[in-house]
């Protein structure tokens, strides 16, 4: 974790997301609902060891990186990578929420394959584990992807939901799940990602 400034934000954060994704927090002292999502956010990326980073804003102290966000309410918190904001949220989130929202980042953070081309985290997921101690995340492949058929047919669902995600958390939940059965691997997914972010915000 940093606690990041106007002045270090483009080393700590906009460099940094080239090569791990970075979560922003924008935060204020004065913020009931930020120092309790605070916490959270620490718990949860801390845990990804070092795979998804997290960076501190204090946006009384830091107007012009609050101003690039163009912050109306805190906490507001986005996530970066490759100089780009590829997901966020507004408001405070409980646990689950937040694991969902850092998984998804560790999703694109993936670098190795298996030998059947499936990306593998380097790793543990975050998720809770089982019974027995397995996380099914963790033993379980990245799905090899989906026809060209059914591709389309998740494309047309993708672009109608575009239009209503910004005030409906159904749909951006299941936007989200249809980027799930495309793959990581497959490049419309990232596509899609920054389409839901520029829509979002």
């Amino acid at each position: 974790m940093a606690d990041v400034t106007d002045a270090t934000f483009a080393t700590d954060v906009v460099e940094r997301s080239n090569t791990v994704p970075v979560v922003v927090d924008l935060w204020a002292p004065w913020c009931g609902p930020c120092t309790s999502l605070g916490p959270i956010l620490e718990k949860v990326v801390g845990e990804t060891q070092g795979m998804v980073e997290l960076a501190k804003i204090n946006v009384d102290e830091n107007p012009e990186v609050s101003a690039a966000f163009k912050v109306q309410s805190i906490p507001a918190v986005y996530a970066l990578k490759d100089g780009q904001v590829v997901d966020g949220f507004m408001g405070a989130q409980g646990e689950p929420q937040v694991v969902e929202f850092v998984q998804r980042l560790l999703d694109m953070a993936v670098t190795t394959v298996d030998e059947d081309g499936n990306p593998v985290a380097d790793e543990p997921t975050i998720s809770e584990p089982s019974a027995d101690g397995v996380t099914p995340e963790a033993v379980e492949p990245e799905p090899a992807g989906v026809s060209d058929e059914e591709a389309a047919l998740i494309e047309i669902e993708l672009n109608e939901l575009l239009l209503v995600v910004k005030g409906d958390d159904e749909a951006r939940e299941r936007f989200v799940e249809l980027l799930d059965q495309l793959g990581a691997q497959d490049p419309r997914t990232n596509a899609y990602r920054r389409k839901l972010a520029t829509a979002l915000f």
